[in-house]
């Protein structure tokens, strides 16, 4: 009687699983078939020079029809903090505090083709950090506050950001055209100069039946470049020749000042 050790019993239940299972994985890669999705930022170099006052980022790429779209463009997350201000002496308004925010970007924009919160659920809005509330939750505040407190003062926090125009949100902007069998997409948006230097990331996110089903990025540089980035070098490791220089240039603007109202007769 012939005896099958047990390495060739493994062996020969493995020709015998594998081809089930393939099966069972292309089955399955049919049923999630990711969107054909790309994504590029024109303009993704953006130089800060001495007539910079901000400039523009339009996004666009291909995706498979019948997606919808987010957008999200931030920069790397980071360390912000807000002034508290109270009453010193039961009169005087006056800084008494900083509340801290880590885990926040400085720049933060989504953009949508519909309501983030009709798009996808809340665990996919947390589980990728997209639009406010996600990011109120994602957020660490210091010193430590309940939830209540931590709603509150991330409030504020969104204020301040939008007045910068560091933060901002759409939904219906994006434009989509449709082209053998798939669709464009274009947006335009604004780049505030109040975004300093650095790398900022474009992702694209498209969603089906509730789903983020695929992402793609791209990439945003904002240089300081020219007599900028000698000031800023200068501010940041010779800042007494800075300072003397800075001296010099109000010293100077004053007195061109000067020069024109003595020509002009002085004030009427």
């Amino acid at each position: 009687m012939k005896t099958v050790n047990s390495k060739q019993l493994i062996v020969s239940s493995l020709r015998v699983i594998r081809p089930i299972l393939i099966l069972i994985g292309l089955i399955a890669s049919i049923g999630t078939a990711s969107a054909e999705l790309t994504a590029k930022a024109n303009h993704d170099h953006i130089k800060v020079d001495f007539f910079y006052h901000g400039s523009t980022v339009s996004v666009s790429g291909i995706a498979d029809k019948g997606t919808d779209l987010i957008i999200k463009i931030a920069s790397p997350e980071g360390h912000e903090a807000l002034k508290q201000k109270g009453k010193v002496g039961g009169f005087l308004w006056m800084n008494v505090g900083a509340l801290n925010f880590e885990d926040v970007p400085n720049l933060y924009s989504i953009h949508s083709t519909g309501k983030v919160e009709d798009l996808i659920d809340q665990k996919e809005q947390d589980q990728y950090v997209i639009g406010y509330p996600a990011l109120g939750r994602h957020v660490q505040l210091s010193p430590a506050a309940d939830e209540q407190e931590k709603a509150k003062w991330f409030g504020e926090f969104l204020k301040y950001k939008e007045s910068s125009r560091l933060y901002t949100t759409s939904s219906g902007r994006i434009d989509l055209k449709e082209k053998d069998g798939k669709q464009s997409y274009y947006i335009n948006t604004e780049w505030p100069y109040q975004a300093p230097p650095g790398d900022y990331l474009v992702t694209v996110y498209a969603v089906k039946d509730g789903k983020i089903v695929d992402t793609a990025v791209s990439k945003v540089l904002v240089e300081q470049v020219g007599i900028v980035k000698t000031l800023a070098g200068m501010a940041k490791n010779n800042a007494s020749i800075y300072g003397i220089i800075s001296i010099l240039s109000a010293l100077g603007a004053g007195f061109g000042v000067g020069l024109v109202f003595r020509k002009g007769g002085g004030a009427h």
